[in-house]
């Protein structure tokens, strides 16, 4: 069974940077795009950026300019490079990646289990 585990999340100022990390791990035959979500106290997830199997990406309008998708294929990781932290930034993050799991011919939605980012005024 395929799983998605972040890191990274934690503590930051009004200006500051995190990088929260995303390693994909089990019986994985190839994973195609990946992507952060967030979801702060009472309102719905949202998409935040993506990356494709090709490396080509998008990020939200609200964190274009600030937040940097990347992964690294060999390990299996993406990651989300977060400068200029806004309060409007705290949320619990989300990793997501559409992965063809080993025994499968169809992709698969797979999601981690998050990762809490605060951000202080």
């Amino acid at each position: 069974q395929v799983q998605l585990v972040e890191s990274g999340g934690g503590l930051g100022q009004t200006g500051g940077s995190l990088r929260l990390s995303c390693a994909a791990s089990g019986s994985i035959s190839s994973i195609n795009a990946m992507a952060w979500h967030r979801q702060a106290p009472g309102k719905q997830r949202e998409w935040v950026a993506q990356i494709n199997n090709d490396d080509s990406t998008s990020v939200a309008e609200s964190v274009k300019g600030r937040f940097t998708i990347s992964r690294d294929n060999a390990k299996n990781t993406v990651y989300l490079q977060m400068n200029s932290l806004k309060p409007e930034d705290t949320a619990g993050y989300y990793c997501y990646a559409r992965i063809r799991p080993s025994g499968f011919d169809s992709l698969r939605d797979f999601w981690g289990q998050g990762t809490q980012v605060t951000v202080s005024s």
